[in-house]
This record gives C-alpha cells, sequence and structure tokens, in this order.
C-alpha cells in the first residue's frame, strides 16, 4: 500500500510541477500574439505605399517580429519587452495582448539613448519594432 500512495504522490507532483510551468512559461512565438499585432498595426486596405511596405515587412519577418533567429526561445528587444508582460495563457485574451502591445509601443527602442524612438514610434514610421 505505501508503494502505490508513494507513486501517487509522485505523479501528482509532477503533474502539479508541469502545470505550473506551462502556465508560466514565458510568451513564445504563438500565433494569437502575432494575429493581434497584425491586427493592431497593419493596415490591410491601405493603399498608402508606407502601409503597404509595413505589411510585407511583418508578413516577411512573422515570428522574427518578436524572435531573434531559428530557435523561438531567443528574443529580439522587442520581444523581450512583449514577453515580460504575456505568457502562454494569455493566447485567449485579445484584450491583455492588445494592452500589452500598447505598453510596449511606449517603451523607448534603446533605454540607453534618450533620442531613440519608442517601439511605437518605429511602428508607426513603418518599420518593424525590432529593425534598426
Amino acid at each position: 500500500m505505501s508503494k502505490k500512495f508513494g507513486y501517487s504522490s509522485v505523479f501528482l507532483s509532477l503533474a502539479v510541477a508541469g502545470l505550473v510551468a506551462t502556465i508560466m512559461t514565458p510568451a513564445r512565438a504563438f500565433p494569437p500574439f502575432f494575429k493581434e499585432f497584425q491586427a493592431k498595426y497593419v493596415k490591410a486596405d491601405s493603399k498608402d505605399e508606407k502601409d503597404i511596405a509595413f505589411a510585407k515587412a511583418v508578413d516577411g519577418a512573422k515570428c522574427a517580429v518578436c524572435h531573434a533567429g531559428p530557435n523561438k526561445k531567443v528574443r529580439n528587444d522587442y520581444g523581450k519587452q512583449v514577453a515580460k508582460l504575456l505568457n502562454k495563457g494569455d493566447q485567449k485574451n485579445a484584450t491583455k495582448i492588445q494592452e500589452s502591445l500598447d505598453k510596449v509601443a511606449a517603451i523607448k527602442s534603446n533605454a540607453k539613448d534618450p533620442k531613440a524612438p519608442t517601439y511605437g514610434d518605429k511602428i508607426a514610421g513603418g518599420k518593424l519594432p525590432s529593425g534598426k
């Protein structure tokens, strides 16, 4: 009987630890985050050349809007800011995603340079937030 209880306790502990790890995982390349980024910043119906170019850049960048390189655990500076506010459990919360994008848009793209544009300024200027 004690072996059964011991195995049950271990299994339960592992299950709880797995659940906590899943909920607390920082944001990675999740389609809802990219979809909300597009909804907020890409003007699909615009005829303005700057908007068209930005839409193409976002479509080409896809995960690279927030990530650097093929390893989706590596984020660019913009992605690091987004990851501070969102986690895997936020995928279905469009309101929280949009609010987080607004908060990150207000952050300077280079904290060491007081003249650096905010991420929102870069996006408004037709540049990817992580672009130079």
